[in-house]
């Protein structure tokens, strides 16, 4: 039987700014990620409203950002906020090519004032009578909140993830200790896809000089084929993150 190929995307928005926050480029931002020709993208720091930045920035969407990035490209978007303000709220989202048949946010913030939470999706996979769990993250800046963080996400996969059920997680962990080894090898039985592929993992932040592992792919249930960070020329003007991307065979 032959396998079916996946392509996954994990990308810190930054919001839809350059990194100094002195441009909006959410549109080079959209033209980078369509290049791709990802298959599902887990994206953080993306903005659901700004009502500021709306009247002050020329070409601003008049739609959500993670509808604007999916248009004509990934039919299926979910988008949960995990920071609200008094102008608006930014979260995590996922775009699919697939049908995105459900998904929940869950809250993992111990501090009210840095609002962090897991997008969980599935997805049915055409020809396949699998449904693909995805898990899109961005974790804390503090080793004490990723620690609880770490706890939640494993409890959660635990209760909700069958053992035999692919399952992708990824996002912006904020590791740069790498501590989420210990619990994912250990208790998920999950593998790093650039770490599996390379033997280290990728270097994604800052996106113009990339020092910090920030990004990561996680996954189980799969055969990873493919990890790289696209070529820097095309992104080091974007984002403060670079982007990973991996292929899998299902």
């Amino acid at each position: 039987m032959q396998k079916q190929q996946l392509r996954i995307l994990t990308y810190n928005l930054h919001k839809g700014f350059n990194t100094g926050n002195r441009q909006f480029i959410l549109h080079e931002m959209r033209e980078a990620l369509v290049q791709t020709d990802a298959d599902i993208m887990l994206l953080q720091e993306i903005q659901g409203e700004h009502t500021g930045h709306q009247q002050t920035q020329m070409h601003w969407p008049d739609c959500c950002h993670s509808e604007f990035l999916a248009k004509d490209v990934w039919p299926h978007v979910a988008y949960a906020k995990n920071a609200v303000y008094n102008v608006g709220h930014h979260g995590n989202a996922i775009l699919s090519k697939f049908p995105l048949i459900q998904w929940e946010n869950i809250n993992v913030s111990p501090f009210s004032w840095a609002s962090r939470s897991l997008l969980h999706g599935v997805i049915e996979m055409p020809g396949s009578d699998q449904q693909l769990h995805i898990i899109c993250i961005h974790l804390g800046l503090l080793g004490i909140e990723r620690r609880r963080q770490f706890v939640t996400l494993c409890e959660r996969i635990g209760s909700h993830v069958p053992d035999n059920a692919p399952l992708i997680v990824a996002g912006d962990f904020n590791d740069w200790s790498g501590q989420a080894e210990k619990h994912f090898a250990r208790r998920l039985d999950l593998r790093e896809a650039y770490r599996a592929l390379h033997n280290r993992h990728a270097r994604t932040w800052p996106a113009w000089l990339p020092v910090l592992k920030m990004d990561r792919i996680y996954y189980r249930g799969l055969e990873a084929t493919l990890c790289e960070r696209p070529p820097r020329s095309a992104w080091t003007n974007l984002s403060d993150h670079a982007p990973l991307i991996a292929a899998f065979e299902i």
